[in-house]
């Protein structure tokens, strides 16, 4: 290895050990492979409180042209890992246009699903269908972006997807994290923002659409056709149609015939319980995440994938998930500084956030019933 290049790399070594041996009784410092990214590790245990000790090595760190982000050790019950990155999280503009269009075409996907008869078009339907549905998931990644942009983490506009040939006409939006939340309470408030968002737009647009919806016989539909996809329930959708029509339904057999709007609020619904998943990066796995830290949350990804696996028996879609928490549920949001705990008000905020998640679920989501 070239001698300058070993001095300088030593050099940066003792300069980032002596800032950090004011918080923490540093025992291990070196550069995290491949050398050449230039990422610097110090292992140990603090001496003052995360928060605290995280707000002194920042702005030091950054003097010296790094980024700290301070996690936990999991070689050592009591240790942390006290990261230096060189540079700083670059900025990103994100593509307005690419963002707009999907929209456009969303929009246009959305009013063709909702809108299709078996006798023709219908726009009133398809229009209704398509600002219910567009309107909950607008809300839900508006959530997500407008709370991470007030905290100063980097997200990008949200992407809807066009899925025309799809029962939905899409399949929801994606948004993307550009640079690490500062901590679990902000995790928690990016996580949790956009499932909130999206329900309180969601219940009402579903208690518009089942006062729009009637309830018929099994026997009546039979005569219009042989073939029916019938909707999951989850419980909070459960108890709705109860208080509508003061019935559990489908019971005595009869099922409510869904208006278009109905149907988009219970797919806001599906969504929700889907994002509110504790695992990997979804919103669920943020809040789980926040409350409970990293190493418990990687164990509980793997039950709850071995669940979602259990439950494919029931709904063939579950053995996907479960595929794709497996593969991806491992990769959880970086922090900035994952040791800082969250208050009283913020834990239970996350507790109420996994509860929705059980009231919103929905184990079944689709079933293809031949009458």
């Amino acid at each position: 290895m070239d001698p300058q290049y070993e001095y300088q790399a030593a050099r940066q070594r003792e300069d980032l050990r002596l800032i950090a041996a004011e918080i923490m009784d540093v025992r291990d410092v070196k550069h995290v492979p491949p050398p050449e990214r230039g990422a610097i590790r110090l292992a140990g245990r603090l001496l003052v409180e995360p928060e605290s000790a995280y707000d002194y090595v920042q702005p030091r760190f950054r003097a010296l042209g790094y980024t700290a982000m301070l996690h936990e050790d999991p070689a050592q019950p009591d240790g942390v890992t006290l990261l230096a990155l060189p540079g700083e999280f670059p900025q990103s503009r994100p593509n307005i246009w690419l963002a707009g269009v999907l929209f456009l075409l969303t929009i246009a996907s959305t009013i063709f699903v909702g809108g299709a008869e078996v006798n023709g078009f219908n726009w009133g339907l398809g229009l209704a269908f398509s600002a219910s549905i567009l309107s909950i998931l607008f809300a839900h990644e508006m959530g997500h972006f407008i709370v991470a942009r007030r905290l100063g983490v980097q997200v990008s506009y949200p992407y809807f997807i066009p899925m025309p040939l799809t029962p939905i006409g899409t399949m929801g939006a994606v948004i993307s994290m550009k640079s690490p939340p500062a901590n679990r309470s902000h995790l928690l408030a990016v996580g949790i923002a956009g499932p909130l968002a999206g329900l309180v737009v969601a219940m009402p647009v579903l208690f518009i659409g089942l006062s729009l919806s009637e309830v018929q016989s099994m026997d009546a539909v039979r005569e219009q056709t042989s073939v029916i996809l019938m909707e999951g329930n989850s419980i909070i959708y459960a108890l709705s149609k109860i208080l509508v029509f003061g019935r559990f339904l489908p019971s005595g057999g009869d099922d409510v015939l869904l208006h278009p709007v109905a149907f988009a609020g219970w797919v806001g619904l599906l969504v929700t319980g889907l994002n509110l998943i504790p695992a990997g990066q979804l919103d669920g796995g943020h809040i789980f995440y926040a409350l409970f830290g990293r190493r418990l949350s990687r164990r509980f990804t793997w039950g709850l994938a071995a669940l979602l696996f259990a439950m494919g028996f029931l709904w063939g879609g579950w053995f996907l998930w479960s595929f794709l928490i497996i593969v991806f549920g491992q990769r959880q949001a970086p922090l900035l500084n994952e040791l800082t705990p969250m208050t009283r008000g913020q834990r239970i905020l996350a507790i109420i956030g996994l509860v929705l998640f059980v009231l919103v679920f929905t184990p079944v989501p689709f079933q293809v019933i031949e009458l």
